[in-house]
């Protein structure tokens, strides 16, 4: 199998991320939870992610990198967090549902801001003129449906300027694209430990400009005698038992990205980009949704004229090649795009994805397309 649908999981991890995990189930059991060896093994693998991923985020203090299940879980929180009822909310047009379904079931007032795909000047011209209404601004990074990088640092300069705290969902950002949050300073920043970060599935972080709020409650391994959740992070925000394997998976995933470097990561993805999006442009009846000046992330949706995008993704997999159609659980990317209605084939690469991988699903594409 080929595999190319990195923007949901990075299945191909590197080989120090099994080794962690596997280190990890034989030798470290609960954080907090007691003083014996094995506890204190699982509270130093802890400690040291934390340490990994804010010296990676340019957090000051460790502390406030606290983890979570995945990003919706993260998102959860931070949304948990500032909204209520009535808040307004400005988000753009380019929404994962792990941001949208929490904001409708808060009941706030939604309103969008920057709708034009690959347009990072239309959106931002768009957040300046809405971020005036707004009490709180939800931005993704970089579009899960079509790599499309916004631009969040002035979208960021935007809320510090007005006052307005920034949520940001980094989900397809984190370890391929320089994220400081001394910079951007936002409330919360979110992002899954299983994509670039190349961690197992059930890891998540979220970086906490802001306090937050207990979303979940429950045992935190210390203040046991209070009713109330402690107020320090990040324990607050950290209730039952920790995911300690896939947090020792998530540690040498980080020390992939780091010691290789993000920018580089993302060059040798964007170089692959390009090759595949030459090669692909090539096909009739394909419809390519790239940026011109090339810079989104490794991501590239295409639709096949005259076809669904869920069966022709069902047809490659039959031929080994490993991508995912539909509407990526972004509708209003969709939307925005006008794809809705039959969704876009999506293929998005890795650091272990290779020029010879993208000519057999090239030759793939060709196939099917001549049916």
């Amino acid at each position: 199998m080929i595999y190319l649908d990195n923007a949901a999981t990075s299945f191909i991890k590197p080989p120090s991320v099994y080794q962690a995990v596997r280190n990890a189930l034989m030798c470290a059991s609960n954080p907090g939870r007691g003083a014996h060896q094995t506890a204190m093994n699982a509270a130093k693998i802890v400690y040291d992610c934390r340490e990994a991923a804010a010296e990676l985020f340019h957090m000051d203090d460790p502390s406030r990198v606290v983890f979570t299940s995945n990003a919706t879980h993260a998102l959860n929180i931070a949304i948990h967090s500032l909204v209520r009822p009535d808040s307004r909310v400005l988000v753009s047009g380019f929404e994962h549902n792990a941001v949208m379904r929490p904001l409708y079931a808060s009941g706030c007032k939604l309103q969008i801001a920057g709708r034009r795909l690959f347009d990072s000047q239309a959106v931002y011209a768009d957040f300046q003129n809405k971020i005036k209404a707004a009490d709180l601004v939800v931005c993704t990074h970089v579009s899960n449906v079509f790599g499309f990088e916004l631009p969040i640092d002035e979208i960021a300069a935007l809320c510090r300027t007005n006052a307005v705290p920034l949520v940001i969902d980094a989900s397809q950002s984190a370890g391929l694209l320089d994220i400081d949050m001394r910079r951007l300073g936002a409330a919360f920043i979110a992002m899954p430990g299983h994509k670039s970060l190349f961690g197992p599935q059930g890891t998540g972080i979220l970086l906490c400009g802001q306090e937050g709020r207990p979303l979940l409650y429950g045992g935190t391994g210390t203040n046991s005698a209070s009713p109330d959740m402690p107020e320090l992070l990040p324990e607050r925000l950290e209730a039952g038992t920790m995911n300690v394997p896939g947090i020792a998976g998530l540690l040498a995933g980080i020390r992939f990205v780091r010691d290789r470097g993000p920018e580089i990561i993302h060059a040798y993805e964007q170089n692959l980009l390009n090759v595949l999006i030459d090669r692909l442009s090539e096909i009739p009846r394909l419809h390519l949704y790239t940026d011109p000046d090339r810079r989104q992330g490794g991501i590239l949706s295409f639709t096949v004229d005259n076809t669904d995008s869920e069966s022709f993704c069902e047809a490659l997999s039959r031929k080994g090649i490993a991508v995912r159609g539909g509407l990526h659980c972004a509708p209003m990317a969709h939307q925005s795009a006008g794809t809705e209605k039959e969704g876009t084939v999506r293929i998005s690469l890795s650091p272990f994805t290779d020029v010879s991988q993208l000519e057999q699903a090239r030759r793939a594409v060709r196939e099917l397309t001549e049916l």
